[in-house]
């Protein structure tokens, strides 16, 4: 069975997009996954760990704003995310992560595994809630499969 990050690639590829990805919690996994394919270079221009709030907002552009209402780890960020990378690298499509991995971090509001996943291209967004702890590798390694598998829906639309 063929892996999602070359079914990514081969779609990528075939469309003639490119791809940028804006990562917090996953620390540049996804990233490292999709450039694991062979020939990734065709399609896959850069990204940005964006682990402090201070590179989301001057790399990214996240407004201050946004991150004091809602926090790092909500919808509205990663949207943001989305949004400045794809500007930054001028990219078809991006992928991006912010959430609490663990062990801690955590919240009543927003527990340890609690992460925003998004993916974007041609103006449309899709963004999912990850939750749920099952140890910080574990809860990197869905977010990772979960931001492909939503860039993976809309390339195949």
């Amino acid at each position: 069975m063929e892996s999602i990050e070359k079914r990514v690639g081969d779609y990528l590829c075939e469309k003639h997009l490119t791809l940028a990805t804006a990562e917090s919690c996953t620390g540049g996994n996804i990233a490292g996954l999709v450039t694991s394919v062979p020939g990734s270079s065709q399609y896959f221009k850069g990204g940005v760990i964006a682990y402090a709030n201070e590179v989301k907002t001057s790399v990214l552009g996240v407004d201050e704003e946004t991150l004091s209402r809602y926090g790092a780890v909500s919808e509205q960020t990663v949207r943001e995310m989305l949004r400045g990378v794809m500007d930054l690298m001028k990219v078809d499509c991006a992928v991006a992560t912010s959430g609490i991995a663990g062990p801690g971090g955590g919240t009543i509001h927003k527990p340890v595994g609690t992460i925003w996943i998004g993916a974007a291209m041609d103006g449309e967004i899709v963004t999912f809630m990850q939750s749920g702890d099952s140890g910080r590798e574990l809860n990197v390694d869905h977010a990772v499969n979960c931001a492909l598998n939503l860039l993976l829906k809309l390339l195949a639309d």
